[in-house]
């Protein structure tokens, strides 16, 4: 079959094999999936998002999953698409997730690949949580020098102080780095084990969160969160109204930048307002976002309209009309209150 799929279609027989094997878990585990691409609501790519996350889980799990992105796949970029099932797929089928991510953390190496013009890529595969770090860690120390060295760009320090890095063998301890992990109290505490949010990455696992606040150098900031909703209403000590307080709050809250389809970490965007404060916009958790650098001056553009819509939510309008809705997402599945069984009197 796939090597028929790649004559037919003049591609290799890989691309022939991730053809088939999309289509056979479309029509055979993922009906919902399925059903987003027959609408249009995704393309054939996004839905490959879907398929190969879950080509591991059972069809027990992978319909789990489906079910879970009902209704979730219109209108989202293939990271964020990526983003949701794994999160999913974490969800329903934790045990299984972590058997597989032990043997994938046991695979961690680093490689070397030539490249032309004397330049060559050295790259790592390595845990999540570490590469996030080693690249937060050289991203504040690029930064500091860039504010003395102008004659560098902020990647050439960044590519610059990873060599002197890797290259200090006589170093001792390691940098450090503070990186965003946003978990629920209950996964925290054991009693759940719903997918936490490593900035930059993504979803991972509650047992990776417990190792990671478990180290002695880690650090703790309280959110605090609606139960209905899953949205952050406070972030670290006192009342969000003064202007550092805002800024932690819509951090936590946004965890990126909120423009659709960009994922920088809200920690490495600017925190701005959504109506411009020169036009009366107000200094608020309502009216404020993360945004990176390009995307906070984009709305600046001739054409290009930001209208906020609440807690961070935005409606953007472009030079050709057309509109795109960007809400932040919450931090944990929304929550029904309890019932009350208190017998009347």
């Amino acid at each position: 079959m796939t090597e028929e799929v790649a004559l037919a279609f003049s591609v290799s027989r890989n691309h022939a094999f991730l053809l088939v094997e999309t289509s056979c878990a479309l029509v055979t585990r993922l009906p919902n999936t399925l059903a987003a691409l027959e609408q249009g609501d995704i393309d054939l790519f996004k839905a490959s998002k879907v398929s190969r996350l879950t080509r591991e889980v059972s069809d027990e799990v992978a319909a789990l999953v489906d079910g879970f992105l009902a209704g979730r796949l219109a209108g989202r970029d293939p990271r964020a698409i990526g983003k949701s099932v794994s999160y999913a797929v974490q969800k329903f089928d934790p045990d299984g997730y972590r058997d597989r991510a032990v043997k994938k953390r046991a695979l961690r190496h680093i490689s070397l690949e030539h490249e032309d013009e004397t330049m060559s890529k050295v790259s790592g595969s390595l845990p999540s949580e570490i590469a996030g770090s080693i690249y937060a860690s050289i991203s504040r120390a690029a930064q500091t020098r860039r504010a003395r060295d102008k004659a560098r760009t902020l990647d050439q320090h960044r590519a610059d102080i990873f060599a002197e890095r890797l290259l200090a063998e006589d170093g001792h301890g390691k940098p450090r780095a503070h990186i965003h992990v946003y978990v629920d109290l209950l996964t925290l505490t054991g009693a759940r084990e719903d997918p936490a949010t490593l900035a930059g990455y993504g979803p991972i696992p509650g047992w990776l969160v417990r190792e990671i606040a478990a180290d002695p150098g880690s650090t703790w900031s309280r959110l605090i969160t609606d139960p209905t909703t899953g949205q952050i209403l406070e972030a670290g000590p006192g009342t969000y109204r003064p202007p550092a307080s805002l800024a932690r709050l819509i951090k936590a809250r946004d965890r990126q930048c909120t423009h659709p389809g960009c994922h920088r970490p809200a920690e490495f965007s600017e925190v701005d307002h959504i109506t411009n404060w020169a036009r009366d916009g107000i200094t608020d958790h309502h009216n404020c976002h993360a945004a990176c650098k390009i995307h906070n001056l984009l709305k600046e553009e001739p054409g290009w309209t930001a209208e906020p819509t609440g807690n961070g939510g935005t409606i953007i309008t472009t030079p050709t009309g057309r509109t795109y809705t960007a809400t932040p997402e919450p931090l944990h599945d929304p929550r029904p209150e309890p019932e009350d069984d208190t017998p009347p009197f």
